[in-house]
């Protein structure tokens, strides 16, 4: 889920930067310390989108930069869970599918993909479900549930597990197959029972 949120913080100044406006100054700092870092709470922050109170300068002893209290919004993401997303696969393995959500990459385990049996085949490299026939393939627009979040500090060791066993889940193809099949199904027993009425 994409946010901006607001936060407060105290940000430091080398004396390099003393020759510039102190709000491009406070900026540059800024986007340096949060841009692309993970934070437990907040999630990815992804750019900084506004730059609001700058206090003035302190001094520390031993440093010869400025520290000043700077109030900003920032644009973050950060998956909920049971939260629905849209992706496209990235990579797939022989454990299952990785998606591109938004920013950062969720796996959809093999188990996870469809309630029929899927195995990787090696040669094509996709996942293919064994009754179905139905085929997983990089470039796949898909549509899953976050089951899990666990955010690191580093980008690469965060893992988000997705889920698409559930109605309406699934490759887009997969969804639109069923929504036709169920409106197919529900014309026949709408037939079948001969509309009249009693």
């Amino acid at each position: 889920m994409y946010k901006i949120v607001n936060i407060v913080d105290t940000i430091r100044i080398p004396p390099k930067d003393f020759g510039k406006p102190i709000k491009e100054s406070a900026i540059k700092a800024i986007s340096e310390a949060y841009e692309g870092r993970i934070d437990r709470d907040l999630g990815l922050v992804l750019t900084i989108t506004k730059v609001g109170r700058i206090g003035d300068g302190r001094i520390i002893p031993g440093d010869g930069a400025t520290y000043h209290d700077v109030e900003f919004e920032a644009l973050i993401y950060k998956p909920a869970l049971h939260e629905v997303v849209t992706g496209k696969v990235s990579e797939i393995a022989h454990f299952g599918a990785f998606v591109k959500i938004g920013p950062i990459d969720g796996l959809v385990h093999v188990s996870q993909i469809t309630d029929d049996y899927v195995s990787f085949n090696e040669k094509t490299g996709v996942l293919a479900a064994k009754e179905t026939k139905r085929v997983l393939k990089e470039g796949d627009t898909v549509r899953a549930r976050v089951v899990s979040v666990s955010l690191k500090p580093v980008i690469t060791e965060s893992k988000i597990g997705l889920t698409m066993r559930q109605p309406g889940l699934g490759k887009m193809e997969w969804i639109e197959e069923d929504k036709r099949k169920k409106k197919k199904k529900t014309k026949t027993t709408s037939k079948s029972s001969g509309g009249k009425k009693k």
